[in-house]
């Protein structure tokens, strides 16, 4: 059995731990909206593994804060997520802090 994906909301970030892949998705998938009100912060650091399922709902989370008026950054990408946002060419779309500052 995988390992749950647990998310926290702290004042506009959204802090992401375990596993997210397609096994673990659907409980975030049906609390998304409310997860990403007012959040300006995803934070990916505690996340241990992210499929190409997981890396579709991070680009959703992220459509769903600008739809609020926001344009989230990501925090925390490890060299394999790295890896595979380059793979999908999502580097325009899944934006580090890190590059930005």
């Amino acid at each position: 059995m995988s390992e749950p994906l647990r998310w926290q909301r702290s004042a506009s970030t959204l802090a992401l731990s375990g596993k997210l892949d397609r096994d673990t998705l659907l409980a975030l998938w049906q609390e998304r909206d409310t997860a990403m009100v007012d959040i300006a912060t995803i934070d990916v650091a505690g996340l241990k593994r992210v499929d190409s399922a997981g890396l579709a709902l991070l680009v959703h989370l992220r459509e769903i804060a600008r739809a609020q008026g926001s344009a989230p950054v990501f925090t925390g990408i490890n060299d394999k997520l790295q890896s595979l946002i380059t793979l999908y060419n999502l580097q325009q779309i899944i934006v580090s802090a890190e590059k930005i500052a």
